[in-house]
């Protein structure tokens, strides 16, 4: 290679500022929608994680004062009817229905079992919305992130192979640029599209776990009601 191209060649900057910094208007906004996209992903990531070791430390400790032998009734007037944590907004809400279902003489309103399931199943339902909030995001950004950053390589590579055209000129010091620039539109889809990837499927997964046991513990919750109702 000719010493003066080589020289040429060293002194362009190919940092990631570099590159940002020469690309077309075209990829640079695709560059800060990718990055953008990874922000708010990783911001979910975090949210999630925290939230659902709150969520399953919360329904352990709940868990273990359920099955203490301490009477419903007075766990209900402890946590009150509209508490803080997941466990305990399916229970309360069964709680409620079942209080609601007993007339004054004391006996209780025909079909309080059913209600009582449909309150705890929207209770849960609630619940799942909330624990599954942003993951779709996720799922958004790990399947379009390749695909976005692929556009900006193809739109950086095309306006190098312009800008070949117009120096009449294939030297390193003028192809190299434009192809580093294109494909790092590339790399940060890569980037952003990952982790997406990953997290989305372990969180879903967490999240099902989590749900499962609020729906378990509704299960057994409707069995100890019913057979106060059977008796």
């Amino acid at each position: 290679m000719d010493p003066q191209t080589l020289q040429l060649a060293q002194e362009i900057d190919f940092s990631m500022w570099g590159l940002f910094a020469r690309a077309t208007l075209t990829v640079k906004l695709v560059m800060l929608m990718l990055v953008l996209a990874s922000v708010w992903g990783w911001a979910i990531i975090i949210e999630k994680i925290v939230s659902y070791r709150a969520a399953r430390r919360e329904a352990a400790k709940f868990d273990r004062a359920f099955w203490s032998g301490e009477p419903l009734d007075e766990l209900y007037d402890q946590i009150g009817p509209e508490p803080k944590g997941r466990a305990q907004r399916v229970f309360a809400a069964g709680m409620t229905e079942w209080r609601r279902s007993h007339r004054d003489d004391g006996g209780l309103i025909a079909g309080a079992h059913a209600r009582i399931d449909r309150s705890m199943d929207v209770a849960i339902q609630k619940e799942a919305e909330d624990l599954q909030r942003g993951l779709p995001v996720l799922a958004t950004v790990g399947s379009t992130a390749p695909f976005v950053g692929l556009f900006g390589t193809v739109w950086g590579i095309m306006h190098a192979f312009i800008e070949i055209a117009a120096q009449q000129d294939t030297s390193l010091v003028v192809v190299a640029p434009g192809i580093a620039e294109a494909l790092f539109a590339t790399a940060l889809g890569l980037v952003a599209a990952i982790p997406a990837v990953i997290f989305y499927n372990k969180l879903s997964a967490d999240a099902d776990r989590i749900i499962s046991g609020y729906e378990a513990f509704a299960d057994e919750f409707s069995t100890i009601l019913s057979r106060q109702l059977d008796a």
